[in-house]
C-alpha cells in the first residue's frame, strides 16, 4: 500500500525550469556561450549534469563548481521576480495530505527550496522536505528518494514519487519507489520506462490512483 507521496521540486511543484536556462544562460553568456533551451532541456534537464557538459563541451576556464556558484544568485534574483505553481499542484496536495505522508525531494539547495515552499504557501503540507545538502549524490542516484522515504518514518516500498525527468525517475526506481511520471513540455521525450503509470495533470493524482499502482 502506498503510504506515502514525494514530489519533486523543479517541474512539478514549481515552473521553475525556465528560470533555470535563464540563469546559466546569462552566466554562460558572459563566458561567450549562447545555451538554447533545446541545449539546456537535453543536457541539463534529462541530463542532469549540465554544468559538467557546458565546461567539457565549450572548453570553459572555470569548472563545474563555480559555474554553479556563479548561476545561484542569478537565479536567486529570478525567484524573487516571481514564480509561478505548475497546474494543479497546490490541489494536489491539498486533497493527499489528509491520507497520504507527503515529502518533497530535490536537487536544489536548500535555500531556494524554503524560499520557494514559503513563497508558494505549501510549506506546511509537507511532512518533510529533502534538499540537495540532505544527501551524498545526486539524482539519478536512489539517495534523495531514499532519505525522503526515512524522513516520512516510511519504506521506499511504501512511497510514490512524482517525476518530471528521466533522471528523476530513474533515481526513484533505483530507490525501490513506485514512480509516476508527470511529462512536461521540456521532457516529453524522456524515457519513462518502468513508470507504474503517467500523468498528464497533476489533476490525475488522487488517492484511488495511489490505491491501484
Amino acid at each position: 500500500m502506498v503510504r506515502g507521496v514525494i514530489f519533486d521540486l523543479d517541474g512539478v511543484i514549481a515552473d521553475t525550469e525556465p528560470l533555470q536556462w535563464q540563469a546559466y544562460r546569462r552566466v554562460l553568456g558572459e563566458l561567450g556561450v549562447d545555451v538554447g533551451l533545446e541545449e539546456y532541456r537535453r543536457h541539463w534537464i534529462a541530463g542532469g549534469f549540465g554544468p559538467e557538459y557546458a565546461c567539457r563541451t565549450y572548453a570553459l576556464p572555470i569548472g563545474p563548481d563555480e559555474l554553479r556558484a556563479r548561476k545561484a544568485p542569478v537565479y536567486a534574483a529570478l525567484l524573487r521576480a516571481g514564480v509561478a505553481p505548475c497546474p494543479g499542484a497546490l490541489d494536489a496536495f491539498r486533497r493527499l495530505r489528509p491520507t497520504h505522508r507527503l515529502g518533497l525531494a530535490t536537487n536544489s539547495a536548500r535555500a531556494e527550496v524554503t524560499f520557494l515552499l514559503a513563497h508558494l504557501g505549501v510549506a506546511p503540507l509537507f511532512h518533510a522536505t529533502v534538499a540537495r545538502e540532505d544527501y551524498p549524490r545526486p539524482k539519478p542516484a536512489p539517495d534523495a528518494y531514499l532519505a525522503a522515504a526515512a524522513a516520512l518514518g516510511l519504506a521506499p516500498g511504501e512511497c510514490a514519487v512524482v517525476e518530471d525527468t528521466e533522471r528523476g525517475l530513474r533515481a526513484a526506481l533505483a530507490a525501490g519507489t513506485r514512480a509516476i511520471a508527470l511529462p512536461s513540455d521540456l521532457t516529453f521525450d524522456n524515457d519513462f520506462t518502468g513508470a507504474a503509470c503517467r500523468l498528464a495533470h497533476l489533476d490525475e493524482l488522487t488517492a484511488e490512483l495511489l490505491a491501484r499502482i
